[in-house]
């Protein structure tokens, strides 16, 4: 076990302590990840990797990775793939790779042997009948009338199901328990319909599939797992776990535990309205970086060192929470700024001339690629009489505190000269197209003035033209799975494209891999999906501060 385990204490971590102290399943550790292969994983899912797979690490156990594919309509081989490929990307290996269509035939064996012990039958109501059978929280359900079907009869009928002879929808496979129990799931749960429809690895050799909580407890049996965590939702499904289990003679008994999911503000993590993002067009996918989808934060330039941190950070408990999204990016910052180079990059830029620099002439200042990391390096920055600084550093008639450039006054150039705006130049509509400048050349490299105005520019004769995606927050509202039409909540400036971002030259040596710090703006990386050799896109991971807690602060004032 590792040293970590003690910091990352929870009361899972305490339940397997006591198990290993009390000699249960002689010491080992065994756990597992399960997702259904019908969508793309997101944050919430980042919790049970980390939590599932870092236990299995720091107990010198296993965990698998494994499909629950039983709902052959909504799964593809591209969700497979895409759910490797994040699972590998966060940093963790599984010991096996196993799905539950591995086990489709023992699965079969099993209600069969359930059908022998009278414990499950063939019923033959349709999917309304059997709700409205089932009963509510404060009345018994209602017996299926046939419910007292011959053990014989429901071998039979059975078999014709998996033969195909019936259509989808006419018969079901339940279990046996009792309908008047309080817990509506064990009034004989269905645990096998018809569905012909063809299986992503299995193609059309079966035309029944088992249901979720009869196929997840005897596949969590049939590898040995000691510990099957999941979240909170499946507490009141555990009896349903345990029932299955004691009928049969399967290899272990494991034991369920839940945890509280993971939600985060100003996301949804539902998979159905995920997918409705997608395909209304909404987003650019299932990896838009605006999505919670790992594959999303991935080509947003999100790293997995922070999403792992974050989900230390948050803990494990057994209570439902939303955790605020400024907790993430918080880690994500902590994460970049060690290693993140910094650049100058000039988003929505505006052209000031510096008149009594000479035309023809140039220079180069050297800059400090990190200014806490020198073995990080330096570059050359070159300067010329035309820049481009952000459209927002000026203003022409500013408020008393505005720190940066305005008619008359002067201001510091990062590494460079300080400056004073002597002129406005307009278009015929009234906008500001071109600043007139001057600047002081007694003033390279220091700031003998103590100027409290320092901005980040760029030489027009030396910068690259660049697309900068500006990401925000996808929703207005803290959580939008709440509102009546999630999608009337949407935050229509989530994404603000400038296609004209000027930066400086250096910006040629970024790989896809790198994040940098745009000074002044955020960290950023290059979008791997927009990116060629004559376009570079850049994407904003994060800002350097929280915005939106201004904004918040505002709302509720």
């Amino acid at each position: 076990m590792s040293n970590s385990t003690e910091q990352l204490s929870n009361f899972i971590r305490n339940i397997i302590d006591q198990d290993i102290a009390d000699g249960k399943n002689g010491g080992k550790v065994i756990t597992r990840f399960p997702p259904e292969p019908n969508g793309y994983l997101h944050i919430g899912h980042a919790k049970s990797i980390c939590l599932n797979f870092g236990i299995a690490r720091d107990y010198n156990g296993r965990c698998n990775l494994r499909f629950d594919d039983t709902n052959p309509e909504k799964e593809s081989q591209e969700y497979i793939d895409a759910i490797k490929e994040d699972v590998q990307w966060l940093g963790f290996n599984w010991s096996e790779l196993k799905y539950a269509s591995d086990y489709f035939e023992k699965l079969y064996e099993y209600a069969i042997e359930l059908i022998k012990a009278d414990k499950a039958y063939v019923c033959s109501l349709d999917a309304e009948e059997i709700r409205k059978q089932r009963g509510t929280l404060t009345e018994p359900g209602i017996e299926s009338p046939y419910r007292s079907r011959s053990v014989e009869d429901n071998l039979d009928l059975f078999t014709q199901m998996r033969n195909g002879k019936f259509k989808e929808g006419e018969h079901v496979l339940r279990a046996k328990i009792d309908m008047a129990s309080p817990n509506i799931n064990m009034r004989d749960p269905v645990l096998y319909r018809i569905k012909y429809a063809s299986h992503p690895r299995t193609e059309d050799k079966w035309c029944i599939y088992p249901m979720y909580d009869y196929t997840h407890c005897i596949s969590d049996a049939l590898e040995n797992v000691t510990h099957s965590l999941c979240t909170l939702e499946f507490e009141d499904h555990r009896p349903l776990y345990d029932w299955v289990l004691d009928q049969l003679d399967t290899p272990c008994h494991p034991q369920q535990i839940e945890f509280a999911r993971l939600s985060v503000e100003y996301t949804i993590s539902s998979k159905r309205k995920l997918n409705q993002l997608v395909s209304e067009n909404h987003v650019d996918g299932w990896d838009d970086p605006r999505m919670p989808t790992i594959s999303g934060m991935r080509r947003r330039g999100i790293t997995p060192e922070s999403i792992r941190d974050f989900c230390d950070r948050i803990g494990i408990t057994k209570k439902d929470a939303f955790i605020e999204m400024s907790v993430l990016e918080n880690c994500i910052r902590e994460d970049l700024d060690p290693g993140a180079n910094r650049i100058m990059c000039v988003i929505n830029p505006l052209k000031i001339v510096i008149e009594n620099y000479q035309e023809d002439q140039e220079e180069e200042f050297s800059a400090s690629n990190h200014p806490k990391n020198p073995e990080q390096g330096k570059r050359n920055i070159p300067f010329s009489n035309t820049l481009y600084i952000e459209h927002e550093d000026f203003m022409e008639n500013p408020p008393s505190k505005f720190f940066r450039l305005s008619p008359g006054k002067e201001i510091r150039l990062r590494n460079a000269y300080d400056i004073k705006c002597n002129e406005v130049i307009k278009n015929d509509v009234g906008e500001i197209v071109e600043l007139r400048c001057e600047y002081d050349p007694d003033s390279a490299g220091k700031n003998k003035k103590k100027l409290k105005g320092i901005i980040h520019w760029v030489s027009a004769k030396h910068a690259l033209t660049v697309e900068t995606r500006l990401y925000d927050r996808l929703f207005n509202v803290p959580n939008p799975a709440a509102a009546e039409d999630f999608a009337s909540t949407l935050n229509n400036n989530s994404l603000v494209i400038y296609n004209d971002s000027k930066i400086e030259p250096y910006a040629k040596n970024i790989s896809l891999q790198e994040r940098v710090q745009f000074e002044r703006q955020g960290y950023f990386c290059l979008d791997n999906k927009h990116t060629s050799e004559s376009k570079l896109v850049f994407n904003r991971i994060t800002t350097l501060r929280d915005t939106w807690a201004k904004i918040e602060a505002a709302n509720k004032n």
